[in-house]
């Protein structure tokens, strides 16, 4: 069995409390621009890249045949102006969000911790464009405390968001691991599971801090539901490295 080299985390849900602002802020703007949505579809479908999440939208307003799960293969030029006035607004208020509350999901500072002290690098990742993850980023100041190596979000990978793999991707490029079978993928939303199953990830983890149920998660390809992320570590000892390591938590 490979040991564990590398987890991926969500931010929003998974290791950022929100109380399910994400959503709520995803429908306010569809609800100012018109679009026949409801929060629980943005419950559903967050962790996605947002403009291509309002573009999806508009078009299953219009009666298009769309999934979810297909989200990346998909092209709307048709729908971009109008999904791109939409995000401009919900930028606003997630900025705006995060800037006045951002506090880390209980838990999550100390699994940080302890992936370190075991050898595995820590990523996080997200459906967030660059200026809410930076909003996010600087009010914890993880990078700076040292307590993860990255912080990627969809501008990293050219705007290509979940349910593709490829922030999964580029977090083992740039921190030198090169098998799935030694990453782990964790987050608290159905794109998340998604992306991890696309990769291939020895781990492909959801956890129920966020917006969605485990009914609605156990729906799509898991390995495993947890609680929370504090449940992580314990996790990786007893399911993936098949010996135990170090369990000390700041």
């Amino acid at each position: 069995m490979n040991k564990i080299k590398l987890v991926v985390f969500d931010l929003s849900g998974t290791t950022v409390s929100d109380d399910n602002a994400v959503a709520k802020c995803l429908y306010e703007g569809a609800r100012k621009f018109g679009l026949q949505t409801t929060i629980e579809d943005f419950e559903k479908t967050i962790g996605t890249n947002k403009i291509h999440l309002y573009e999806f939208m508009i078009a299953r307003d219009n009666g298009e045949q769309v999934r979810i799960e297909n989200l990346e293969q998909y092209s709307f030029p048709e729908h971009h102006q109008k999904a791109i006035e939409i995000f401009d607004y919900y930028s606003v208020l997630m900025i705006d969000y995060y800037k006045k509350s951002v506090k880390a999901i209980e838990g999550a500072e100390d699994t940080f911790y302890w992936c370190h002290e075991n050898g595995v690098k820590v990523v996080t990742d997200t459906g967030f464009h660059k200026d809410v993850n930076r909003a996010i980023m600087e009010g914890l100041r993880w990078k700076e405390r040292g307590l993860i190596d990255l912080a990627l979000d969809v501008e990293d990978t050219g705007g290509i968001g979940r349910p593709a793999p490829y922030m999964i991707f580029k977090g083992m490029e740039l921190t030198g691991v090169q098998s799935v079978h030694e990453v782990i993928k964790i987050g608290d939303t159905p794109a998340d599971l998604l992306s991890g199953y696309n990769a291939g990830c020895a781990g492909n983890i959801g956890v129920l801090s966020g917006a969605n149920s485990s009914d609605i998660l156990k729906i799509y390809p898991h390995t495993h539901i947890i609680n929370s992320v504090a449940d992580l570590p314990e996790l990786i000892t007893n399911h993936f490295n098949g010996s135990p390591l170090k369990l000390k938590l700041v």
